[in-house]
């Protein structure tokens, strides 16, 4: 079973917050709140950008009352101290028992769950932790239970996109958000939680253009992101692997090769074809990425850039407190700047595999 909230051990913040007030306004007009995690990668666009587009993402095709829990689960089987701590405050505010929250943990059957639910959190819980990797047949699965395609496509998207943001907030240790935590676990909380409820449902934060699948197709890991046409957040994943491959702050071979490591790592053929082909367009050989796979090395890498390969590999599969140490000792070497790129890469890729899973 996956850890409980108290099990997990939880390094020390490896990252500072960054104060930028105009991004804050920003932050809170679409999510109504800065987070920590908001504060500690505001010096990169584009992570700062993916993060908030996903807290302020609303469901579109799958049931809103899944969205919860599903985030809830996924934080809870990757481990992320802050992202669980969060989420189960957050549905505490939302007027989820103490009781319902602990049997969804403790992956318990009860009443309130019916087939359909079940199967929603056993795929949160399998897609999160990827071993062994799930299938087309999984996503089938769902379909034949009743869900709509167009939802199950939505339920994987918002899991990949919460393996995203747990691993930034794995990455960079990020402390958990205490104080909404006590006030959701006491009795002023629960006072003021149905208050809070009515000013939750007024905020209606606005959600991505939607994308045509020929605008989706467009760009790194296009044949993954085309497969979300007709949700909304299909936008973010565009936009966030553009920007990260954009990004002038890490080399585009490097990241390339992170995808594939990631990719080869999760055992997803298509994922590492979308990596190998940005890596043709590097003038890499197909013999230079097989030994860069292979060997976690690669001549072509400077003395810096070659120290991501291994340790985005260990972001794949991991101890939550040994991954910290090793993101913790990259920073003392790549400096603060690089590692955040770093970390965002290494987040999208285990996010975009993930999805790209599915498919095969």
């Amino acid at each position: 079973m996956a850890q409980l909230l108290d099990q997990i051990e939880w390094g020390q913040s490896i990252l500072s917050p960054v104060s930028d007030p105009t991004w804050e306004g920003e932050v809170k007009r679409r999510a109504g709140q800065v987070s920590e995690v908001d504060r500690r990668v505001a010096l990169s666009p584009w992570v700062r950008e993916v993060c908030v587009s996903m807290t302020s993402y609303r469901p579109a095709a799958m049931p809103p009352r899944l969205f919860n829990i599903g985030a809830l689960v996924t934080a809870q089987e990757n481990s992320c101290r802050y992202c669980y701590g969060a989420n189960r405050a957050y549905m505490k505010v939302l007027g989820y028992s103490e009781a319902f929250i602990n049997r969804i943990e403790q992956d318990a059957t009860f009443a309130e769950l019916d087939e359909k639910d079940r199967a929603f959190i056993a795929f949160c819980r399998s897609l999160a932790r990827s071993r062994p990797r799930p299938m087309k047949a999984d996503y089938d699965a769902l379909v034949a239970l009743g869900f709509s395609p167009l939802a199950v496509s939505e339920m994987a998207m918002l899991i990949a996109l919460g393996c995203y943001y747990n691993r930034i907030g794995i990455l960079i240790a990020c402390p958990p958000e205490r104080a909404f935590e006590r006030m959701a676990n006491s009795f002023a909380g629960r006072l003021m939680a149905p208050v809070v409820r009515i000013l939750m449902s007024m905020q209606k934060p606005a959600q991505p253009a939607m994308l045509d699948a020929a605008t989706l197709q467009a760009g790194p890991f296009g044949s993954v992101v085309a497969t979300l046409a007709g949700l909304p957040g299909a936008t973010i994943f565009r936009a966030g692997l553009d920007s990260a491959f954009a990004s002038a702050v890490l080399p585009r071979a490097v990241k390339a090769l992170m995808f594939a490591v990631v990719a080869r790592t999760l055992g997803c053929r298509r994922s590492e074809a979308e990596a190998r082909a940005l890596l043709a367009e590097e003038d890499f050989s197909d013999a230079e990425i097989d030994a860069a796979i292979l060997t976690l090395r690669s001549p072509r890498l400077s003395q810096r850039d070659a120290l991501l390969l291994p340790w985005v590999r260990d972001t794949v599969y991991y101890q939550t407190a040994v991954v910290q140490k090793q993101t913790a000792a990259l920073a003392a070497e790549i400096g603060d700047a690089a590692l955040l790129e770093a970390v965002g890469v290494a987040a999208l890729a285990n996010a975009t595999v993930r999805l790209a899973m599915l498919l095969e």
